[in-house]
C-alpha cells in the first residue's frame, strides 16, 4: 500500500521550477485527442509566415537557348500565436487527495516530489483540455479571460475568409461547398459524397491521406444512412479506418469540439496547423502562496492555429445548411 505523503507550498514551488520544461509541454500532450489529426508547429512566438509554393517547371525537347521564365510564387499566410496567461487559485489538499487515493488503489509508492509533479501536471492538463475545446470556435478578444478569447479558431478564420469584402474562400474559387440541406441520417451519404465530388481532384484523388473533420453527429448520420443504403453489407468497424465510400483516401475525423461547428473541413492533416512555443523563456509555470490554505498556479503559454493553405488543391470548406 502507498505510504502517506504530504506536500508543502515550498515543495510545489520547487517542483514547478525543477520540472518547468516538462510541465509546459503537458497542455499540448493533453490536446492529443485533437492534434493527432493536425500538425503541431513548435518554437512559434507571436507570428510566423507559412504558406505554399506554386508554379510549374517542365522538361522539353533539348534546346540550348530555351529558358523557363514561369515564376515560382509563395502564397503566404500568417500563423499567429498569442501569449496567454492564467492565475488560478487552488487548494493543494483537494488535488493531492485525489492523486494519493488513486495511487493507493494501484499500490503505488509516491514520494512528495512525485505527488508535487502530478499536481502540477494535473493543472497544466486542464489548460490543454480547455484550449482543445475551443480550437475551432475561439475568437480573439484582447479583453477576454478564457481560452475561447485567446486566439482565433479554425471556424473563426474560415468565416473571416468567406465573409471578406473580396472572399478568399468561395464557391467560385473552388474551396467552398454549400450544403443545400441539413445533414440527417436520411441524406448524409449523398451529402458527404457530393462534398467529395465537388473537391479538386488533387485534393481527393491524389496520393495523400485527407481528413474530413466534422461533428460526431454528422459522422453517425453518415453511418446510419450508409447502412440503410447498402443493407447488410458490413461497413468499417474501426474508427481510424472509416472512409468515405468511393473516396478511399478520405478519412472521417469526427471531433467532439466540432459539435456546434457551422463547417466541415476536407483537408490533409499537414494543412491544419497548431502553433505553440515550448522552447523559449517567455513561457513559464510558477506556484505562489498568498493565503493560508490556497496557492496560485501561474502559467504563460503561446497558442494559435491556421490553415497553411486555402487553395482548392489543399482545402475544401463545407458550409452546413442553416434554415431561415
Amino acid at each position: 500500500m502507498a505510504s502517506k505523503a504530504l506536500i508543502t507550498p515550498t515543495e510545489l514551488a520547487q517542483s514547478a521550477h525543477k520540472f518547468r520544461k516538462e510541465i509546459i509541454q503537458v497542455p499540448m500532450h493533453a490536446m492529443r485527442e485533437t492534434t493527432q489529426y493536425m500538425t503541431v508547429r513548435r518554437g512559434i512566438r507571436y507570428k510566423e509566415t507559412v504558406g505554399e509554393l506554386s508554379g510549374t517547371i517542365d522538361l522539353g525537347p533539348y534546346s540550348n537557348t530555351r529558358i523557363d521564365t514561369n515564376d515560382i510564387n509563395i502564397k503566404g499566410r500568417t500563423l499567429e500565436t498569442f501569449l496567454g496567461s492564467v492565475v488560478k487559485k487552488f487548494d493543494p489538499n483537494s488535488v493531492v487527495k485525489s492523486i494519493y487515493d488513486s495511487a493507493i488503489t494501484k499500490g503505488e509508492q509516491l514520494t512528495n516530489v512525485e505527488i508535487a509533479r502530478r499536481v502540477l501536471a494535473f493543472l497544466a492538463a486542464k489548460l490543454g483540455h480547455n484550449l482543445s475545446s475551443h480550437i475551432f470556435n475561439a475568437v480573439r478578444n484582447d479583453n477576454g479571460t478564457t481560452s475561447a478569447d485567446l486566439f482565433n479558431g479554425f471556424d473563426t478564420i474560415a468565416a473571416a475568409e468567406i465573409g471578406a469584402s473580396t472572399p478568399t474562400i468561395s464557391t467560385s474559387i473552388g474551396n467552398l461547398f454549400n450544403f443545400s440541406a441539413a445533414i440527417t441520417s436520411s441524406n448524409a451519404y449523398d451529402s458527404i459524397v457530393a462534398l467529395c465530388e465537388a473537391a479538386h481532384e488533387l485534393l481527393v484523388d491524389g496520393d495523400r491521406q485527407v481528413n474530413l473533420y466534422c461533428a460526431p453527429a454528422i459522422y453517425r448520420a453518415y453511418l446510419k444512412d450508409y447502412q440503410a443504403t447498402v443493407g447488410a453489407i458490413p461497413y468499417n468497424t474501426e474508427f481510424k479506418k472509416a472512409v468515405v465510400e468511393g473516396f478511399e483516401r478520405v478519412n472521417f475525423v469526427p471531433l467532439a469540439n466540432m459539435a456546434n461547428s457551422p463547417y466541415v473541413y476536407l483537408t490533409p492533416a499537414s494543412n491544419m496547423l497548431v502553433g505553440c512555443d515550448q522552447e523559449g523563456d517567455e513561457e513559464d509555470v510558477i506556484i505562489e502562496k498568498h493565503e493560508a490554505f490556497v496557492l496560485q498556479f501561474i502559467a504563460t503559454m503561446f497558442f494559435g492555429v491556421q490553415f497553411e493553405s486555402i487553395s482548392p488543391e489543399n482545402l475544401l470548406v463545407g458550409k452546413l445548411y442553416v434554415s431561415h
